[in-house]
């Protein structure tokens, strides 16, 4: 005989039961069959809903059962013809006259049973099971529709479900023995009790209904069908890349269904377990998909890891105390109290010490469990031996499961390392001696973010997901997202990075897409997001809380610079090209260093210094491998270069900076540039990079501009005094030019002492012939005392620039 199970969502419409109907006709050209049925898609949890209002004295309840009653109505009229719609009709209308009595005694007498619930709950199965019978009639099928509340004998008590197996079996096998035909129609979820009153098998009882059934009958399978392609490596609508499983072991399957893996009800493997029934899980909408296999051995299962899961709806109790210590029989007690309570518990661990127990139980049960508890306790309470248990909520807990784990070493070393490296604190862990289970109780604010990161350490083809919040996107940003869009092929298949931009933000708007941006269409997409808000886009991105996420600042400014204390402290990466954060205080900058150390978060800034160049990677480098800077020597503004290289006394000075920023090698005031402060910065950050306890009022600035225009506000202003200074301008290019020396606008640190000046080089010294743009960094250090270490190239620009930001970003991905 052919067991097979539909749940709600392959029943939501008429057309689906349609589609429902062809696959049980071809199984029954193979056998007879036995089909169980679960409600219409979301019929009972709309029951169980109005049994609340209901009993809360809210009439609105009556609304929602006129709907229920129409959409029943509505697929007998549509599935069933016309002559045979008459008795069917009569006995769904009769069924919901029966439910609203029961309502109306539920709204006056201001009470809810567990009882009446149950009965209120059965509805759904049998209502579907009668109408879909009739339909079955009506393709000329020999159908009986079996009351499984007539055979299946249950106890239900506070949700915990027990089969009466020998009174259940021998009812169904004494039916099958006195009836026949080609299909038997049967309502899951429902039972009676001992005593004869309707009730139920739990939530997602229908899979316990096909179960005991084929326990009973000896079938070979079950065929269990939902609206997905089997048990999956983890949670599809949270995990992306989760994927369907072939094949799992039926403790395997009962671990991930325990843990919360929604397509399979926990109890259903009891009744096939001794038996060794398979349970495939099959998709209703691809019938002829493998799906998942349920048996005794997940042998084809190549990975040491089956699955992921996770529980959200629990709490953790916490028992301390010195009076613990040593003493025997103390959780004999504790757990007989729960026992005596009827209240499960999910997770336990205890401390070698013997000072401290937490338990995890339902959400529910956390209060009872906690009052039973103290009042157990309560004399070890008053005389201060153990402390009030305290419940810790907003925890969820996670698991990998998987037969092989026992056989692999090093599996929970992988499994706290990933999670340590996103910053998810564990706050419990558990593993069985079996090993085929290692859980963890973490925040349900991280579980989406430890899923994933669990899922692409055990799982994906060996790659790393990167996640991107982009903050200016002008000249700088526009072309990172290019560079980035330009290489999507090569990370992933050279250096196993997937790079995803999910927000971005320039002075006006910002766009969040968590699915990912769409890197073609980003500009106009961004025109039409919401207003730009700093505070907004810092929160949206917390909120995410997605692994490996990282915050690039393209920016010059200030007020997103005072921002990256924030995201680091909440282990978000960031990266940027600002200088100012590390050219602030040097308390400031030296907090910044702690955040991302304590929260496990990089802060890389290499194109603070040189753009595109790998100057501040060479002296960090330097510095880590013993080696100590004596003095650098720099050219460290691409701009201050470009300047002095293209002005030649023919052409005002003015107008060479104005090509400068023309060709964006000035920050929008070119006055940054031209007054030595963006100078000043830099050489500040190296040498603090160098060791150096240094402030930016440290540095000796010796400006080649007036007074006045370094006084300016505008930029109209600075070039109207630029102008009139090009006398002073010709006078240091003639100098120069005279001595064969070329303008170069040198950083200096020396002992301890940093300066930064317009200085004339000869033909010997090896800024002499430094072109366009160029950067130059000379470093002197114990290793390189005679002839310095030299990092040289492109400086300025948004490609190099860009560059260096994606750079930084590569070696976070390769972290």
């Amino acid at each position: 005989m052919n067991i097979m199970k539909f749940g709600g969502s392959s029943l939501a419409s008429p057309s689906r039961i349609k589609l429902v109907s062809e696959t049980i006709q071809e199984k029954l050209q193979e056998d007879t069959s036995l089909v169980v049925f679960s409600a219409f898609g979301g019929v009972t949890n709309d029951f169980l809903q109005m049994a609340d209002l209901a009993a809360s004295g809210d009439l609105s309840y009556k609304k929602t059962l006129q709907e229920n009653e129409k959409r029943h109505l509505d697929a007998i009229k549509e599935l069933i013809p016309i002559k045979n719609q008459s008795a069917i009709l009569s006995k769904v209308k009769t069924e919901f006259n029966g439910l609203e009595t029961l309502y109306e005694g539920v709204y006056l007498l201001n009470e809810l049973s567990n009882k009446t619930k149950h009965v209120i709950a059965s509805y759904g199965e049998i209502l579907s099971s009668l109408i879909i019978t009739e339909y079955f009639k009506a393709l000329n099928i020999n159908v009986k529709f079996v009351d499984s509340r007539d055979l299946i004998v249950c106890k239900n008590e506070n949700e915990k479900v027990q089969v009466n197996y020998v009174k259940t079996n021998t009812n169904i096998h004494n039916y099958f023995n006195d009836n026949k035909a080609d299909l038997f129609v049967v309502p899951g979820f429902v039972a009676n009790n001992e005593q004869g009153v309707p009730s139920t098998l739990g939530r997602g009882g229908s899979d316990f209904t096909a179960a005991i059934f084929a326990g009973a009958l000896d079938a070979d399978k079950v065929l269990i069908y939902t609206d997905v392609d089997g048990m999956y490596t983890a949670n599809p609508s949270i995990v992306s890349h989760a994927y369907p499983l072939k094949n799992i072991s039926y403790e395997e399957a009962m671990e991930l269904s325990h843990f919360g893996a929604k397509v399979l009800y926990p109890p259903t493997l009891q009744p096939l377990l001794n038996k060794q029934i398979e349970i495939h899980i099959k998709n209703t909408f691809k019938p002829s998909e493998i799906g998942t296999v349920i048996s005794k051995s997940s042998k084809e299962n190549f990975r040491w890891v089956t699955g992921i899961t996770h529980i959200d709806s629990i709490k953790l109790l916490n028992i301390e105390g010195s009076g613990m210590v040593g003493i025997p029989g103390f959780s004999k007690r504790l757990f007989e109290v729960l026992f005596q309570e009827k209240i499960n518990v999910v997770l336990i661990t205890q401390a070698s010490s013997e000072h401290s127990i937490c338990i995890a139980v339902k959400d529910e049960e956390a209060i009872q469990a906690k009052d039973a508890i103290n009042e157990a306790f309560e004399v070890e309470i008053q005389n201060f031996k153990i402390k009030p248990v305290e419940i810790e909520d907003n925890v969820a807990i996670i698991a990998l499961v998987g037969d092989r784990m026992k056989s692999h070493h090093g599996l929970s070393g992988k499994m706290f390392s990933a999670l340590g490296n996103n910053n998810i604190n564990i706050r419990a862990i558990a593993q069985g001696s079996s090993e085929r289970n290692i859980s963890a109780v973490i925040a349900k604010k991280d579980v989406k973010k430890a899923l994933n990161t669990l899922h692409e350490q055990f799982f994906e083809v060996p790659s790393k997901e990167l996640n991107l919040f982009i903050t200016g996107v002008g000249n700088v940003g526009g072309k990172l997202i290019e560079q980035l869009k330009q290489q999507e092929e090569y990370l992933l298949g050279k250096l196993s990075l997937k790079i995803r931009i999910l927000g971005i933000s320039n002075s006006r708007k910002m766009l969040f897409v968590e699915e990912g941006i769409d890197i073609n269409t980003w500009q106009q997409d961004l025109e039409k997001g919401q207003t730009a808000s700093k505070e907004d886009f810092f929160e949206r991105v917390k909120d995410l809380n997605l692994r490996n996420s990282i915050f690039v600042d393209n920016t010059a400014s200030p007020e997103i610079a005072a921002w990256y204390r924030q995201y680091l402290a909440n282990s978000i990466s960031v990266v940027t090209c600002n200088k100012i954060a590390c050219a602030d205080d040097f308390v400031n900058y030296q907090n910044l260093q702690d955040l991302s150390r304590e929260y496990g978060a990089s802060f890389l800034y290499e194109t603070n210094v040189g753009a595109g160049l790998p100057i501040i990677d060479t002296l960090k480098n330097l510095m880590a491998s013993g080696d100590r800077v004596h003095k650098i020597q720099a050219v460290l503004s691409g701009s201050l270069n470009f300047v002095f290289n293209n002005y030649n006394a023919e052409e005002p000075f003015y107008k060479t900076v104005e090509q400068a920023m023309l060709e964006g090698y000035t920050e929008p005031d070119p006055k940054i540039d031209l007054s030595g402060i963006d100078v000043s910065r830099k050489i500040l950050i190296l040498a603090r990079e160098s060791g150096l306890e240094m402030e930016l009022s440290d540095i000796e600035n010796d400006s080649f501009l007036s007074e006045k225009s370094l006084n300016t506000t505008t930029n109209d202003a600075f070039f109207e005094l630029l102008k009139k200074d090009e006398d002073d301008f010709k006078k240091m290019y003639e100098d120069a030019e005279a001595n064969n020396k070329q303008l170069k606008y040198v950083a200096q640190l020396d002992n301890g002492k940093a300066k930064v000046g317009l200085q004339q080089v000869g033909p010997e010294h090896p800024f002499y012939n430094l072109s366009g743009s160029d950067n130059i960094v000379l470093f002197f250090t114990n290793r390189y005392s005679e002839q310095p270490l030299i990092v040289k190239g492109a400086g300025a620009g948004a490609d190099v620039t860009a560059s260096g930001i994606f750079a930084d970003i590569i070696r976070i991905g390769k972290k």
